[in-house]
């Protein structure tokens, strides 16, 4: 696959990623509040989260590389949106790109690859939550068929400023949407 120019292979995330997957997310955490983590966190911290994610099933994890290069552009993830059994057939989903890597299809590359994965699982509804403001996120979510559902108004605070997070829904299964173009 291609994303401007460059040749991107996405795979499901395996452990030899665990450290590039941490140094990106860290970063998220350090200089943006687009996580509500506060704390950077090591490679065994992280772990537990790269093991929630198999190769198969509904909670995946998957990553974009460079081919020429084998760096790490951004992940994708379908996880656990709430502990209880009747939530099952629910995910959180989200993507992370490289700081030098947002703005280049990355993301669609991603989400396209998620929920083409995602298709033949017992998945009901995909669920993001969005810190507010983040645009470009919107309109990812927008562009793959999520609607609003709602916002938890100043729900988290980091760097000493309250935040707003945006939810937005969209179906899976035999009622999934497909991107518009953009």
């Amino acid at each position: 696959m291609s994303v401007e120019g460059t040749e991107v292979q996405v795979r499901p995330g395996i452990e030899a990623d665990l450290g590039a997957l941490t140094d990106l997310y860290n970063h998220y955490i350090r200089e943006t509040a687009i996580t509500f983590d506060t704390n950077v966190l090591t490679v065994e911290e992280r772990r537990p989260w790269l093991l929630s994610h198999p190769e198969d099933g509904a909670h995946r994890l998957l990553v974009a590389q460079d081919v020429p290069s084998a760096r790490i552009l951004g992940y994708a993830t379908s996880s656990a949106f709430r502990p209880k059994a009747a939530y099952a057939t629910s995910v959180e989903v989200s993507v992370y790109c490289a700081p030098d890597a947002g703005g280049r299809g990355l993301g669609t590359l991603l989400y396209t690859a998620l929920f083409e994965a995602l298709e033949n699982e017992d998945v009901h509804r995909a669920y993001a939550g969005v810190t507010l403001p983040n645009a470009a996120s919107v309109r990812l979510h927008e562009r793959f068929g999520f609607t609003p559902v709602g916002t938890y108004r100043e729900v988290g605070r980091k760097f000493g400023t309250y935040h707003d997070v945006a939810w937005f829904e969209r179906p899976l299964g035999t009622d999934q949407a497909r991107p518009t173009p953009s």
